[in-house]
Order: C-alpha cells, then structure tokens, then sequence
C-alpha cells in the first residue's frame, strides 16, 4: 500500500506530537517569526483560533506590549503577562 504525500505516517505523527505540550485552555504561544526588529507571534486563542499578532495588536486578552526572540508580553488593566515559547 503505497502513502499519499498528504498523509502522515504514525511513527512521524508520534515523533512530531507531545502530549500536553500546551494548556487545553486560555491563551498559547504557538511561534515567533519575522526579522529581528519587526517580530510577529502566532497565538492559539482560548476557542481554539489561531491568529497572527504584533506588538500593539488586541486581544480579548489584552494587548500586545512586546514581542522578543524568546515570546511574548499582554498587559491587561495594568497587569502584565509573558508568554514564553512551550519547551523553555
């Protein structure tokens, strides 16, 4: 039986997956990307939507403050959150 290039074989799927590698709930960092002075992050929201961000985007979660090689900072009502990429 030959593999489809679409589908995934279960040793990769298994090697590429981690089990509770993110919280089922609230807001993920999933990735940083862009150049150095202009970086953008890829959220996972609480409803499941993933969604392209930059420093001064809202969010229901609150704003975007700033964006660094290593993750993220919201600021909500004067309170402040950073978010780090999963594994560090």
């Amino acid at each position: 039986m030959t593999q489809s290039a679409s589908q995934t074989s279960p040793r990769v799927a298994k090697e590429a997956t981690q089990a509770n590698a993110l919280p089922a709930t609230g807001l993920s960092l999933l990735g940083l990307f862009g150049s150095k002075n202009d970086l953008q992050a890829m959220v996972r929201l609480p409803s499941g939507r993933v969604k392209t961000v930059k420093t001064g985007s809202r969010l229901a979660q609150g704003r975007v403050l700033g964006i660094d090689p290593t993750g993220l900072v919201l600021e909500k009502s004067g309170r402040s959150r950073r978010f780090e990429m999963p594994g560090r």
